[in-house]
């Protein structure tokens, strides 16, 4: 008798654990009277992004993201969603991350930013017994309020060059990378807050303030974990958003994307909403206390 394969053998108990841990996560939503929606794997056009590559599919794509299809829902006059799925995303391999990886968005209307930043921190109460979480020997406090800390304040704080310039070199992501990420405290979950207008993506500017946007990210134990905003609903600057970043694409010969058509048609019907993607397999890595996203997923690329 062969022997079983070892390297998926070992995984057995994590990936228990895993199962049990998206089924709480549905349980959260479904109590919080979301309705869990699921939309298409293969589209025609994903939102184009700079430093985003998306898998094609024949003529269409797989969708790095559901943002596009959730949003027109939200558009038809859907109230709360939210979906875990799988997504893709082109040349994505290291420790934490994957070229196909799982993916949970959720998705309110009437509501902002700040409503996304209660979920959170709801939610990983939810799924951790206690208000403490180990990671590797260090405890984490778990208990709300989180802290906050805008883009500004990281970067008067840790970077070595002034936000102004990071922005007008195009330094801000590496400024980001290696000078902000590994000097935000570890002992506690935060939140980035108030990104550049020039990364807001598909965020609306901050009504107090047009130079930010009204974007987050969060952070837990060093890992980045999710990113959430308040919509933009103005589909003129949406399309200018949309523009800009493919002509930054072609610029650096990355193939031409389809402008996602419908998704700008609908935008004009939506709401105030907010809506956040957080990655699945490092939350699981988090709360299994695992260092490389391979222990926390079946099969790897390289197992296939």
């Amino acid at each position: 008798m062969a022997e079983p394969n070892w390297q998926l053998a070992y995984k057995q108990e994590t990936l228990k654990k895993r199962a049990r841990f998206i089924q709480q996560i549905r349980a959260f939503f479904i109590e919080e009277d979301f309705l869990e929606i699921e939309t298409p794997y293969r589209i025609p056009a994903n939102a184009p992004e700079l430093h985003i590559d998306a898998i094609p599919s024949t003529d269409w794509f797989l969708q790095t993201s559901p943002e596009l299809c959730m949003k027109r829902l939200l558009a038809a006059g859907y109230d709360k969603l939210f979906q875990v799925c799988h997504c893709w995303r082109a040349g994505e391999r290291g420790t934490t991350h994957l070229p196909e990886y799982s993916m949970l968005e959720w998705y309110r209307s009437d509501c902002d930013y700040h409503q996304l930043m209660l979920d959170c921190e709801a939610m990983l109460l939810h799924l951790n017994s206690g208000q403490q979480l180990n990671k590797q020997g260090q405890s984490i406090d778990l208990s709300p309020p989180w802290p906050r800390m805008t883009i500004t304040e990281a970067f008067s704080q840790f970077s070595s060059i002034p936000l102004e310039i990071a922005l007008a070199t195009d330094k801000f992501d590496p400024i980001i990378a290696l000078e902000i990420e590994p000097n935000l405290p570890t002992d506690r979950p935060i939140f980035l807050t108030e990104y550049p207008v020039e990364h807001a993506s598909l965020a609306r500017k901050k009504t107090s303030d047009h130079k930010v946007a009204e974007r987050f990210e969060l952070y837990i134990g060093g890992l980045e974990l999710a990113n959430g905003f308040s919509e933009l609903t103005d589909p003129v600057e949406q399309r200018q958003r949309f523009t800009r970043e493919e002509s930054q694409r072609r610029k650096q010969g990355k193939p031409p994307y389809p402008s996602p058509e419908p998704f700008l048609k609908e935008l004009t019907s939506l709401s105030p909403a907010a809506g956040i993607a957080l990655g699945v397999d490092r939350l699981i890595m988090l709360l299994c206390d695992k260092t490389r996203i391979d222990e926390v997923v079946a099969f790897t690329p390289e197992q296939l």
